[in-house]
């Protein structure tokens, strides 16, 4: 068997559309959508919406600001444009018809943080599998799908605004886990709870992780956990236990998709 494995798309369909050729099947592991671009500030919703000044400082304050700094600056540029939600949902449905018309069959995806999974249905189709907390036979062995990202222990979603990322509270998050069961390759937006694989060495800081996704890696002696959502990670891959952590890349830069054979 032969599969191909990517993750944090954001809107690079030229590539995606290449992904599976000469797989048996594609997995793509979320981030679809490309809200902030942050090497062209031009592209993305960001940036095509409220311009690349908006897009380019918004990232600074990613990178640089100070706890609230963002909420803050986002709430005040989105002021200008009437009913932002309807205008992101419309840019986000622009991308997602061109992206999933490009996935080669079979292909299972997940959500990742910055997807809208629930305007999923209006985009899969015969052979492209919304995979979201299922489990699937390939080649003889069990692929566990867990898409999002989870919150902080106690930190609630974010109501309002006009963008709702694809954050899950701690406890359900880890209920999507455990409701999996043994599997021998664990495919997750974001990674297990390892710090060097959690840490971004542009951004400084470490990204979201499950202990959750850890804990699936000691219990089942996976063959291999799969993931991305972290794009400059300290380590793109390690090993826990008998399971092979690997970050299969940050795609919308590199367009080459992670081969797993077996």
């Amino acid at each position: 068997m032969r599969v191909h494995v990517v993750s944090d798309v954001h809107g690079n369909a030229e590539a995606l559309a290449r992904a599976g050729d000469g797989a048996d099947a594609l997995l793509v592991l979320g981030d679809l959508v490309d809200f902030v671009d942050y090497q062209n500030p031009d592209r993305g919703i960001l940036g095509r919406v409220l311009g690349p000044d908006v897009s380019r400082r918004f990232g600074e304050i990613r990178t640089n600001g100070r706890p609230g700094d963002l909420m803050e600056f986002a709430r005040a540029a989105w002021s200008a444009v009437p009913d932002p939600p309807a205008v992101v949902a419309d840019a986000v449905r622009e991308q997602y018809a061109e992206l999933f018309a490009v996935m080669s069959a079979p292909t299972w995806a997940i959500p990742g943080n910055v997807d809208q999974p629930e305007l999923w249905p209006e985009f899969v189709r015969d052979g492209v599998v919304a995979a979201d907390g299922q489990v699937v036979t390939l080649g003889g062995l069990r692929f566990g799908f867990v898409g999002g990202a989870p919150l902080p222990p106690g930190v609630e979603p974010r109501r309002g605004g006009p963008w709702k990322p694809n954050l899950l509270r701690a406890e359900e998050f880890d209920a999507a886990v455990a409701r999996m069961g043994p599997v021998d390759v664990l495919c997750s937006h974001v990674p297990p709870a390892v710090p060097d694989l959690a840490y971004d060495v542009v951004s400084r800081r470490a990204e979201s992780s499950s202990a959750a996704l850890l804990d699936v890696c000691l219990r089942d002696r996976a063959r291999a956990a799969l993931f991305g959502h972290v794009h400059q990670p300290l380590a793109a891959r390690a090993r826990v236990g008998s399971t092979e952590c690997v970050n299969v890349g940050h795609f919308r830069r590199t367009g080459v998709p992670y081969v797993l054979r077996w």
